[in-house]
């Protein structure tokens, strides 16, 4: 029960170090932040390369996924280093972050791919809303764009629960 709470505190603090940090046009302080609860997260595990693994897998399937979003206009985040429509790295940084859930506070969705999607559709565009009200965005996302990002997470979020198994399972 202790390392759940610590990594949903560590998760929480990156996330808004991420997007408060991206918000006051500080778009370091998220990938600092979640630099230190990867190196913690990596410290605290038995299985140091399944979790490299699963990071490299979500940071990489993240960043195509936010690209996208952005290409499409689906939503504009702010302090891009890389030119649009490439994700910026603080947003990346918060795909690293939420990796480090996979296996420990929301081991609970292991094997449960359909509680997967239903968590990912509520909770990744709940993410976004949040994200942009607290500045990170140039706009608010439309309904249309809540609904993409609804579907979209409703199939990353199995997605990574299966990878997080399948990395696991490996010695």
């Amino acid at each position: 029960m202790g390392r759940n709470l610590l990594n949903v505190a560590l998760f929480q603090g990156a996330w808004f170090a991420a997007v408060l940090g991206a918000a006051a046009g500080r778009h370091w302080l998220g990938p600092a932040a979640v630099a230190l609860v990867v190196a913690i997260h990596l410290a605290l595990t038995d299985n140091r390369p399944g979790e490299t693994k699963l990071l490299l897998t979500t940071g990489v399937l993240g960043f195509f996924f936010d690209t996208a979003l952005v290409a499409g206009g689906v939503f504009l985040p702010l302090a891009h280093l890389l030119p649009r429509p490439f994700s910026p790295l603080w947003m990346v940084a918060l795909w690293l972050n939420f990796a480090t859930t996979l296996n420990v506070s929301l081991a609970w969705l292991r094997s449960r791919y359909l509680l997967a999607a239903l968590f990912g559709a509520v909770g990744g565009p709940l993410a976004y809303y949040s994200g942009a009200r607290l500045g990170a965005t140039e706009a608010l996302p439309t309904t249309g764009a809540m609904l993409i990002l609804a579907a979209g997470w409703g199939v990353m979020t199995p997605l990574l629960v299966g990878a997080a198994n399948y990395f696991r399972r490996q010695p």
